[in-house]
């Protein structure tokens, strides 16, 4: 019931079937009367030095901005991970003082 059906050519011959177009409608093609045109060539960019270091440095800050984020991130998490663990510390105390009727 669930088995997949693949079809089967009856009768194989083995040679390809050419695909057939269409011929073009030699009335329905139109030549363009204007030229197309002409997209300019793209000019390479061209650093001055000072646009070099303006450059280096935006790269830098953003290093740095960057890198400023990751690590005030990765201590957010290292701190809540220290304040879980200790509140988990105080509570099992208190729930075995609980337990003991202290």
């Amino acid at each position: 019931m669930l088995q997949p059906r693949i079809p089967v050519n009856p009768l194989p011959t083995g040679t390809p079937i050419p695909l057939t177009h269409p011929a073009p409608d030699p009335a329905a093609s139109v030549e363009p009367t204007a030229p197309a045109p002409v997209v300019p060539a793209r000019t390479a960019v061209q650093l001055t030095p000072g646009s070099a270091l303006a450059l280096a440095a935006g790269g830098g800050a953003v290093v740095l901005v960057v890198g400023t984020v990751l690590v005030s991130m990765l201590l957010a998490v290292a701190i809540t991970g220290v304040s879980v663990a200790l509140i988990a510390v105080v509570l099992r105390l208190l729930v075995r003082d609980m337990q003991k009727g202290r």
